[in-house]
Order: structure tokens, then C-alpha cells, then sequence
């Protein structure tokens, strides 16, 4: 489809399948808008649980109102460890999430957003604002369209944080998974700076964190994952936090609530001092898996787990009767 479709009312069960034996919906009232990019399919619609939602290539994105549970941990727990981040690097994270976190830091001076498809960033613009609050429009944000890796590779900008709020790990977007990208982000950052990322979910895709994990720890010496239960996600997630000298296990829960009084960071629904060693804590079944071997992903490999859902078969989506 070409252009932004006309809203519809309307009533479907929108069906994202997690892995060949495990899934979820939800109930779509309304289509908003959707578009084809060159890049792939956007879509914006509503929902009663969690409001306006963004759906890429059949993948829920985020939402309204629980996009807090994803973009809080993974700015402000790296962003706390750091002793006081000025610039910062978003490459994706086109729906602005992750850039209007950090612009809630003080002494954030410049947000850099590289984005590879416009279409995402004009669709958010236009229907998530309640997401981005205006982001896009703040001064101190610079917006980069185009491909990250070509611009982590050639320029010489340095970053206190870098957050790849990426998309899943298939097709082009699994080179930005990789032991090559992750150091050329490491070259990108500026001594002490801190990266975070997303590794998937321990359940229904465990070898694929495996591997990422391994790539990560390949480049950095600090690694620290992160659980963090997304709702619109419909499983437990993993994040993490990697650096060559800062590491947020060092800091206590009342130094955390210090720094976050002290640094003036204000309108957080999820992260405390608290949370912060409640992220860092690992069920056994998670050390176990982040124990056993696995092989770090370089560029051209793939991740078996994760398919394009282009290659799966179609998941049947029922109108409500």
C-alpha cells in the first residue's frame, strides 16, 4: 500500500507468533494508519488494554501505555551507572521512546536518533504522542536517517551512551547483532560510556540471547543483562548494559535513588533504586543459559531462531463474531 491508509473502525484479533509453538493477540478497534516503506510495514492502531500500538513487519512494537516497562530500563539503568551522561546515541528506536528518556537527564546535552526508515519516525510523529512527548522537536535532538553502521563506522562523534533499540535479529537488521557492530559502537563510545540492548526473550528464543550475549561479551568487558517483563511483548525480556569501565552492580539501591534525586530526574513510572538490583537479578535457569558456550555472531551468520515472519506460514487472524 502506498501512502497512509484512511482509519477504519473496525474489530480484529491481531495475532504476532513468538516462535513456531507460542503466541499471542490482541484486539485491534481501530486501524489508524499503516504504510509500506522500503523497508518494511508499519502499522498504527488501537487498543482498549494499551491504547495506540506500533506493529513492524507483524511485531508489536510499542504502546502508550506500557512503553515505560521497555524504554525506562534500558536508558536509565545504564544512564544512572554513568557519572553524568551528556550525549547519547539512539540507533533505531524511531517511534522516539527511547530519545524522550533521555532528554529527561539534565545534563543531557545532545541526542543524536539514527533511524533507517523515515517512515517509522513520520508515523510516530503523526499518531505517538504520548510516546515520544514531543521529542522530536526538542532542540538537542539531531535525527540521522539512514543506515547506523555506516555512520558509527565513519565518524568520529564519541557518545557517553549509545541504546540500540532495534528491531529483531533478522534480515538486514542481524548485522547490527553482531562482534563487528558492537565494536564499532565500543570505538563510538566515550571512556566509561555506557551501551544497552536488547538480548530477546530467555523463553521462547533462549539460543538466540545466547548468542548475542556471547557477541557482546566478546567486545566488552562489562556485561551485565537485565530481565524486565514487557506486557505487550507477552513474555519476560532481556536487556542489557555492557561498558569497558562502568558497572551498575557497583552502586547500591540508596546510591541510585541519590543519583536520580540529585541528577533531578523526575516523571518515571518503573525505575528506582529498588528495581535497579531487581533488573540485575538472574533466575537460575537464565545463569544457566548465559553459562553454556555459545557462538558469538559475526557479520553474514544468522540466527536460526529467529525468522523473517515473511517465511512463516500465515498466522490466521479471526474478526471478532
Amino acid at each position: 500500500m502506498n501512502g497512509f491508509s484512511t482509519p477504519q473502525a473496525t474489530t480484529r484479533y491481531v495475532a504476532e507468533r513468538l516462535n513456531a509453538d507460542f503466541g499471542f493477540y490482541l484486539r485491534e478497534t481501530r486501524l489508524l494508519a499503516q504504510r509500506q516503506s522500503a523497508w518494511q510495514h508499519i502499522e498504527v492502531f488501537e487498543n482498549r488494554q494499551f491504547g495506540r500500538v506500533m506493529r513492524i513487519d507483524g511485531c508489536f512494537m510499542t504502546s502508550e501505555r506500557d512503553e515505560f516497562f521497555y524504554h525506562e530500563p534500558m536508558v536509565h539503568l545504564p544512564a544512572i551507572a554513568h557519572p553524568g551522561v551528556r550525549s547519547a546515541l539512539v540507533v533505531g528506536g524511531g517511534d522516539g521512546g527511547a530519545a524522550e528518556e533521555l532528554l529527561k537527564l539534565p545534563g543531557m546535552e545532545r541526542v543524536v536518533l539514527a533511524e533507517l526508515d523515515g517512515e517509522v519516525v513520520a508515523m510516530a510523529r503523526e499518531w505517538l504522542g504520548a510516546i515520544h512527548c514531543g521529542a522530536f522537536d526538542d532542540p538537542r535532538l539531531e535525527l540521522r536517517l539512514g543506515d547506523a553502521r555506516r555512520f558509527i563506522g565513519t565518524s568520529d562523534e564519541r557518545f557517553d551512551q549509545i541504546v540500540l533499540d532495534l528491531t529483531d535479529p533478522f534480515g538486514p537488521a542481524v548485522e547490527l547483532y553482531t562482534v563487528e557492530f558492537y565494536a564499532a559502537c565500543r570505538r563510538a563510545l566515550n571512556p566509561g560510556g555506557v551501551l544497552s540492548l536488547h538480548l530477546g526473550s530467555p523463553v521462547h528464543l533462549p539460543g538466540s540471547l545466547a548468542r548475542i550475549a556471547a557477541s557482546v561479551r566478546t567486545v566488552f568487558p562489562v556485561f551485565r543483562p537485565y530481565l524486565q517483563y514487557v506486557p505487550l511483548y507477552g513474555t519476560l525480556w532481556c536487556m542489557a548494559m555492557a561498558s569497558s569501565t562502568t558497572d551498575p552492580a557497583t552502586l547500591t539501591a540508596a546510591e541510585v535513588d541519590t543519583r536520580i534525586a540529585e541528577r533531578g530526574l523526575q516523571d518515571l513510572q518503573l525505575y528506582n533504586g529498588a528495581v535497579h538490583h531487581a533488573l540485575l537479578a538472574q533466575p537460575n535457569f537464565v545463569r544457566a543459559l548465559l553459562d553454556k558456550p555459545a557462538q558469538p555472531l559475526h557479520c553474514g551468520d544468522a540466527l536460526d531462531e529467529v525468522r523473517d515472519p515473511a517465511e512463516l506460514p500465515e498466522v490466521v487472524v479471526y474478526a471478532a463474531g
